[in-house]
């Protein structure tokens, strides 16, 4: 007879802005002011990512599209790429997540797609650290605490085999 499990998901929901921390607040200012930076002729959906490193140095990225879909990047591993490659040491604490439309903030908040939840996955591998994910939009702020909430069964490291070079 089959065990039936069940995988939680929890998060904290702020009604307003006003009600996030000071550092909150500032992060997701510049995940919207970094949606704005986004190229995104074919869709007209802008994305924004920006992430708190423990130093307090904030990092931004921006999703960029291309003609070939594939080869675009989303806002979050652009952000991830910019902190790895430019202060490897200096881990990611938070990271604020804004998508913009023609009419700006969409009313319900846009959670980070499956290969970005898989890189934020493997940059918390990599640094030891949960990063809080914050997601915002028009009705509310959703604050998440690590992306084990987002992807609970994830692919890592240790999945690979023992004798992997």
């Amino acid at each position: 007879m089959p065990i039936i499990k069940n995988i939680m998901f929890s998060y904290k929901e702020f009604e307003s802005f006003e009600e996030l921390e000071t550092e909150d607040r500032e992060l997701v200012n510049t995940a919207k002011e970094s949606a704005g930076m986004a190229y995104a002729p074919y869709s007209g959906f802008m994305v924004g990512a920006a992430i708190r490193l423990e130093s307090g140095r904030i990092v931004h990225g921006s999703n960029v599209e291309n003609a070939a879909f594939p080869s675009g990047i989303c806002a979050e591993r652009t952000a991830i790429a910019w902190a790895v490659s430019n202060f490897p040491h200096d881990k990611p604490v938070a990271i604020a997540i804004a998508a913009m439309n023609a009419d700006g903030l969409p009313a319900e908040s846009v959670s980070p797609c499956g290969n970005c939840r898989q890189v934020i996955a493997e940059e918390e591998s990599r640094t030891g650290n949960k990063i809080r994910i914050i997601l915002a939009c028009k009705s509310s702020i959703r604050v998440i605490e690590g992306i084990g909430m987002l992807l609970p069964m994830q692919f890592s490291g240790k999945s690979l085999r023992e004798d992997h070079p």
